[in-house]
């Protein structure tokens, strides 16, 4: 698979994003927070993310706090967070749970351990 355009967003609407991502490189982690969100994750450079709908968000760090988690807080989804990568650079991870038209539990994805971390 190569990028695709997708569009996504948080369960109220008061976010959505549009977004170019290949969903082969989908991702699964067991630390603290993605185990207990039940996140299927693909990471994209910043500038394959567009906001179309950033209504307020409410901010969440934890850990070594490099990670922005932003979640609505309306109806309390975390369809993206932003944070930077080592080949990358700067990142916005989507939750693909989020995306419209897709089944995150048919994807391949990786599984990560975060929870060594």
């Amino acid at each position: 698979m190569s990028k695709e355009h997708y569009s996504g967003g948080c369960q109220c609407g008061a976010v959505a994003f549009e977004v170019e991502a290949d969903l082969d490189q989908t991702m699964t982690c067991n630390c603290s927070r993605c185990q207990r969100m039940g996140f299927v994750l693909t990471f994209v450079p910043r500038g394959d993310f567009k906001l179309v709908e950033d209504g307020p968000v409410t901010e969440y760090r934890f850990n070594k706090e490099q990670i922005v988690h932003l979640f609505c807080p309306v109806c309390g989804v975390e369809s993206y967070a932003f944070g930077s990568h080592p080949q990358m650079g700067e990142v916005a991870a989507i939750n693909v749970n989020c995306l419209k038209g897709v089944d995150p539990r048919a994807l391949k994805s990786q599984h990560v351990e975060g929870a060594s971390y």
